[in-house]
Order: structure tokens, then C-alpha cells, then sequence
């Protein structure tokens, strides 16, 4: 795909619709570097983990639970303090399987360019677990070395960021490589259940939905500049709070909900968008704490979404969604449709970041190549659009999402780099670009 291309909504489903039969070929393809389906059946996959923060090493943990003939072979960081805490934390973990966190000194890969030397390691199947800014280029890094990709959310946090992610999609379909998306609401079994009956009209046509996700304020970053620390450092130890590195709350955490409201709608991307939002207890950085947008679809379909990162404020995490025939919610996994045909899920709790790994790996060794590209992309446009609505107070059409120009991530990043943090969007004063 050509990124300075205007692409209208109705040629990016049939875009959409072209890439999607083009997977089927895909799937037939040999793996680039595990060589073939026979091979998968009895090959060790070596595995290598880019970004040993928390979902990072819960990442390799489920994806070394998920095949037991892996292991983790290579680790990458900008920071070695946070890799050696990873690093010893998944050989405890592991400690009566020793062989499963291999690990060598000279796998450990440290720095701005710690991805690179990870994916050059030797490794199968990469693990990209960085803050969501870095999630372009790692992903298009790892594609061009014919790696097989668990992608965490969010897969970028601009416009400038979602088409290198297409394009990078795209990329991997040809060269027949998977990838998994890390909405791991879509792996819940009780969500995933519900969604089908949603899906196959058991509370009728959906004609609205309400999403909220709500929460204290999210203090894993004290925000604090410690004596010595660059601007770089400052941020990157923080990253949660600047924008160009997480994405602000509505990506970095609520993306979750807005991936579910189009889960809902088969994922077909809405049409426009009108968003509010604030920032009120948040002091450091320029994110905000709380969002509120609304999504319409070309069927009439509206979608509400309620975002707040606040302490002593009410809390909430659930998803209604309202059809002709009835309503299915979501509640702190767990699901239920009333109205014409009731039901209520009773199956088993199964843990949905282990879940998106186990069939991964099943999935790879029976030779299949998944590719959850398409979907990963839209839901995170349709939480950036949402986050520029708030941010400019206007309006945002998805064709206006899909071609901004908007671009956060600075360039040539170098540790003793000037990198001043700009000041917080004002709705009305800042622009729509």
C-alpha cells in the first residue's frame, strides 16, 4: 500500500476484502526461516522478547507456556536494569525447566538499537512489547527479517505510525509470516462466546453500544526526574505519561474497549467520530486523564465510550451492547444477552493472554500462518481518531484519520538529544492535522 495514497473508507474495506483473500494464498506459503510444516513439528522455536517491561515478560512467560519445545533465546531493552529484572524473573519462573530461559550474556541487547540485534539474533518467532510508539518500526523490522510476530497493543499511536502497520501487514502476508495481535479480549472465552451469538443475531440488529473504562489513576510511573537523567531517559522511564510514547490512556489502556466496539461491528471501521475529554489530576507529561467519544457508523449505529484514569471517581469496565431483539453486556468477564433470547455464559474462565499464545503456537505448528493485521490496525486508528477528536474539539471523519499527516515520534533519537515534552492539547487551539 502506498502510505500517500487517499484511500476513501469504501476503497479500504475493498482493500480490506483484497488483503484478506490474499491470506488464504499466504497460508500456503513455507515458513521463511522455520522452513516448513514438517519441520515445525519437531523444530525448537527460539524465541526473542523487545520490551522486557511487565507485558513484555508475561508475554514470553505465556508464549514459553504456550510451546514446550521453545525457548527464549534472546532479550532486548533500552535499559539493562529493567532487562536483568525481566531476565531473572523469567529463569525463577522457570527455574525447574532451566533450558527454557536460554538466555546467554551476548543475547542480552541493551539500547536505542536493542530491537535490531534481537531480530538478528537467530530467532523465530519476536515478541514486541515496547511502548506503543516504537510498535511501527519494530513491527516493519521484524517483518523484513521474515520473523513470525506477537504484536502487543497498541500497534501505533498515530496515522503516520497505522500505515507503516498496514503496510507492514501486507508485507507479511506475502512473505507468509503470522501475526498475533495482543487484544487479548478477543481470546476471552466468555467474550468470545457472547460476540458470536452477537454476531449471528441473537439480540437482532445492534444499534448502539456503550463502553466504559473507568479507574484510579495508573501510578506504575511516578513521573519523577531523578539527578542526571537525560531528557530521553526521563521519558522513556515514564513513558505511560507522554504522549509520543504511549499514546495517551485512550491507547494505551482503553483501546481495549474501542477494539471490542468493533469486534461488535465485524470490524468495519465507524465513519466519523465527536470526542471530549480532559485532563484534570494528571501533572506530568502531557496525557490526559479522561476521555468520552462517539463513534457513528454509515448504518446508523452509534457507540459511546467512557474513559477516566481519576482517583475517588466511580469505576467501571463493561460493554453493552443494544440490539432490535435484546442486549448483551459485559462485565468484568462475564457475559449475558436479555431480551427474546436470553442467555448467560457458564463455561470455563480460561486466562486470555495465555489463551492468544497457546493458539499461536498450535496454529504455527499445525502450519498455519494467522494474520490478525487488518483488525489490529483499524481498532487502533479508531482510538487515535477518537484521541483527535478530544484533543482538537472537531470532528474527525475516518478517511481524515487514515490520511494525517500527524506524526509524534521524534526523530534521530539519541540519548543526550534535546527532547523537549509539548505542552498539552487545548480542544479549539489545537489543530486537526
Amino acid at each position: 500500500m502506498n502510505e500517500t495514497s487517499s484511500t476513501d473508507r469504501r476503497t479500504f474495506l475493498r482493500q480490506t476484502s483484497t488483503v484478506a483473500a490474499t491470506a488464504a494464498l499466504a497460508s500456503s506459503l513455507p515458513f521463511p526461516h522455520v522452513a516448513s510444516a514438517a519441520n515445525l513439528k519437531s523444530d525448537k522455536l527460539k524465541l526473542g522478547l523487545i520490551g522486557s517491561g511487565a507485558r513484555g515478560s508475561g508475554a514470553a512467560q505465556q508464549a514459553l507456556n504456550a510451546d514446550s519445545n521453545s525457548e527464549l533465546w534472546a532479550m532486548g531493552d533500552v535499559f539493562a536494569d529493567k532487562l536483568d529484572l525481566s531476565a531473572k524473573s523469567l529463569t525463577t519462573q522457570f527455574k525447574d525447566k532451566p533450558d527454557r530461559v536460554n538466555v546467554a550474556d551476548d543475547r542480552k541487547f541493551t539500547g536505542l538499537d536493542a530491537y535490531q540485534k534481537v531480530i538478528a539474533s537467530g530467532v523465530d518467532v519476536v515478541l514486541l512489547a515496547a511502548p506503543g510508539g516504537f510498535r511501527p518500526p519494530h513491527l516493519r523490522a521484524a517483518v523484513d527479517a521474515g520473523k513470525h510476530i506477537f504484536c502487543e497493543k497498541p500497534m501505533g499511536i498515530d496515522p503516520t505510525g497505522v500505515r507503516s502497520v498496514r503496510e507492514s501487514v501486507a508485507i507479511a502476508r506475502r512473505k507468509g509470516l503470522a501475526i498475533r495481535q495482543g487484544f487479548a479480549m478477543r481470546y476471552d472465552p466468555a467474550y468470545r462466546e457472547a460476540m458470536k451469538r452477537i454476531h449471528d443475531g441473537q439480540i437482532g440488529e445492534v444499534v448502539a453500544i456503550y463502553s466504559t473504562r473507568m479507574s484510579n489513576r495508573l501510578s506504575r510511573f511516578s513521573g519523577e526526574r531523578k539527578p542526571g537523567q537525560t531528557d530521553l531517559e526521563w521519558q522513556l522511564r515514564n513513558w505511560h505519561l507522554f504522549l509520543w510514547l504511549s499514546g495517551d490512556w485512550i491507547m494505551e489502556v482503553s483501546v481495549h474497549s474501542v477494539d471490542k466496539i468493533l469486534w461488535a461491528m465485524k470490524d468495519v471501521p465507524p465513519v466519523k467520530c465527536h470526542a471530549s475529554g480532559a485532563r484534570w489530576q494528571q501533572t506530568t507529561g502531557n496525557v490526559w486523564d479522561q476521555f468520552d467519544v462517539t463513534y457513528h457508523w454509515e448504518n446508523g449505529v452509534t457507540a459511546v465510550l467512557k474513559t477516566r484514569y481519576m482517583d475517588k471517581c466511580h469505576n467501571e469496565h463493561k460493554d453493552i451492547f443494544v440490539g432490535t431483539k435484546g442486549r448483551c453486556e459485559f462485565d468484568n468477564y462475564k457475559a449475558q444477552i436479555t431480551g427474546e433470547k436470553p442467555w448467560r455464559y457458564s463455561g470455563p474462565k480460561l486466562a486470555m493472554h495465555q489463551v492468544e499464545h497457546d493458539e499461536l503456537f498450535a496454529e504455527l505448528r499445525a502450519g498455519k500462518i494467522p494474520n490478525d493485521g487488518d483488525a489490529m490496525a483499524q481498532s487502533t486508528l479508531a482510538g487515535i481518531m477518537g484521541r483527535m477528536s478530544a484533543y482538537t474539539g472537531k470532528e474527525v471523519t475516518w478517511e481524515a484519520a487514515l490520511n494525517s499527516k500527524l506524526d509524534t515520534m521524534p526523530k534521530n533519537l539519541a540519548w543526550d538529544m534535546k527532547l523537549d515534552v509539548p505542552p498539552p492539547s487545548e480542544p479549539g487551539k489545537t489543530p486537526l492535522v
